[in-house]
Formats: structure tokens, C-alpha cells, sequence
């Protein structure tokens, strides 16, 4: 009898495991692996090339670990590794596992939501400069007017646990007056970070304009993409296994990883090559 596969869910941190939260959420029976590559975050500042490798190891342990699918948590590694990830290292390498991104389901929910069609987004420079957000949202709506700005102190304060610091909300504020400025309706969280600070941001900005938490809706998509693709779906384990692996296991990461995923957690620690 065949081993079952697991889900796996990749991130540069411990950010990623919001969302894990969310996928739980909507498919609780499944088994999942979580990988934080906290030894090497943030990846917002490094270069394509860079993280393309720190993505490619991931994905190799990930794997040799039994994941049949591996969500990219990650919006840079979305960003700046997928594609090639999906058209390199998955064919020669890999062949018939999946490795999908979270960018298509945010720029998809956006444009749905947004009524004037001017969409904000706050992500790392990295994912900002690929113009990855840009290019999603206009393959959805052409319409759209979409204004980026870089965060790249949110990353930081998130990861040293000072998001309730009285610094934050000034930060927040430098970074959300261009948007608020351009009067978008509607807001992605364009990194996995930054939905710990939903609340402070909506504060900001306001109730009209619509927040886009990938935590939120990344589950609902998967969901989906596994009811469409069930040569995949029946592959998987359903035992309500969770295994936490992190490159530098820290008391950070188990104090405030457990506090992003909603219930305590215990990682091991994971050598990438």
C-alpha cells in the first residue's frame, strides 16, 4: 500500500503560517507540512536569483519529505521563483508534483471586489519590482489601476514579535498615505507578515476600502483546485497530521508561530541543500 502524500506550505518565515491556518480551516481531515526558512528571511531585499535557490531547496525538502503540493506561501518567492520552479526544477526533477502560488487567488479576489477599479498593493521590494502583482491583476481586469508600495520594515518588526509596538502604527501610516492618496477601494496584504497587522491597517484606511488577506481566501482556492484535480486529491493523506520544520528553530518561532497559526506548535529543525 502506497504512502499518503502530505500538503505542504512553504514561507520565508513564520508569516506563512496564517495561512496555513486558513487552509486548515477548510480542509482540517488533511495532512500538512510547514517549512519556514527563518534562518534566510526576510527574502523581500535579496536578489531573483537568490530566491529562486532558496525556493528550489525548499521544494527539494519538501518532497523528499512525501508533499505531493506545495503551496508557496511566500508573495516573493511567488513572485520570483514559481515559474521556474514549475518550468525547471518540477520537470526535471520532479515530475507530476505540483507547486502552486498565491498571487493568481489575491489578484483574482481584488478584482472582484474593487468597485473604482484602484487597487493597492504593500509587499517586499522584491515582489514590487517584479511586477508580478501588476501583471496578475491586469490579466484579470485591464481596467485596473493598481498602486505599490515597498514595506520593507513590516518584515522586521513582525518577525522580532514588536507588532503591537507604538512604532508600528507610524509605520503604517507612512507607508498607506500614497495609497489612501490615490483613494483605492481595495487593499492586498501582499506578503504573508503583514496579515498580523490586518486590523491596524484596516484602522488606517478605513471601512470602504476592502481588504485582501490571502489567509482569508487561499483555502477556499485550494479547495477548489483540489475538487477540479482529484488524480491529486486522492493521493493525499487525511489523518489530521501537522509537521513544523524551521531553518533556525528559535523560542521566537514557536511563541509567535503559534499565535499566526492559532494553536501551539512544535517545529523541528530542516537542513535545505
Amino acid at each position: 500500500m502506497k504512502r499518503k502524500k502530505s500538503i505542504g506550505i512553504f514561507d520565508s518565515g513564520f508569516g506563512g503560517l496564517d495561512i496555513m491556518r486558513g487552509i486548515v480551516k477548510e480542509l482540517p481531515k488533511y495532512d500538512f507540512i510547514y517549512l519556514g526558512d527563518t534562518a534566510r528571511v526576510p527574502y523581500g531585499t535579496r536578489s531573483k536569483e537568490i530566491v529562486y535557490e532558496f525556493s528550489r531547496q525548499a521544494v527539494d525538502f519538501m518532497i523528499r519529505k512525501n508533499c505531493e503540493l506545495i503551496i508557496f506561501a511566500c508573495n516573493t518567492a511567488s513572485s520570483d521563483a514559481l515559474r521556474l520552479i514549475q518550468q525547471k526544477n518540477i520537470p526535471k526533477n520532479h515530475i507530476g508534483k505540483k507547486v502552486l502560488g498565491v498571487l493568481i487567488p489575491a489578484a483574482e479576489e481584488a478584482c472582484g471586489k474593487t468597485k473604482n477599479n484602484k487597487i493597492g498593493v504593500m509587499a517586499t521590494a522584491s515582489t514590487v519590482s517584479s511586477g508580478s502583482f501588476l501583471r496578475e491583476l491586469s490579466k484579470v481586469n485591464s481596467q485596473a489601476k493598481v498602486y505599490q508600495v515597498v514595506c520593507p520594515l513590516l518584515v522586521p518588526i513582525v518577525e522580532a514579535g514588536e507588532q503591537n509596538s507604538e512604532i508600528v502604527d507610524m509605520v503604517l501610516k507612512k507607508y498607506l498615505k500614497p495609497l489612501i492618496a490615490k483613494e483605492i477601494d481595495t487593499l492586498i496584504l501582499g506578503c504573508t507578515h503583514y496579515g498580523i497587522l490586518e486590523r491596524k491597517i484596516k484602522n488606517i484606511v478605513g471601512r470602504k476600502v476592502k481588504i485582501i488577506s490571502e489567509s482569508k481566501i487561499i483555502g477556499k482556492k485550494l479547495k477548489d483546485y483540489l475538487a477540479r484535480h482529484p488524480e491529486i486529491e486522492k493521493k493525499l493523506g487525511k489523518k489530521k497530521s501537522r509537521t513544523f520544520y524551521s531553518t533556525d528553530l528559535t523560542d521566537n518561532f514557536q511563541i509567535l508561530g503559534s499565535k499566526f497559526f492559532g494553536a501551539r506548535i512544535k517545529a523541528k529543525k530542516a537542513v535545505l541543500e
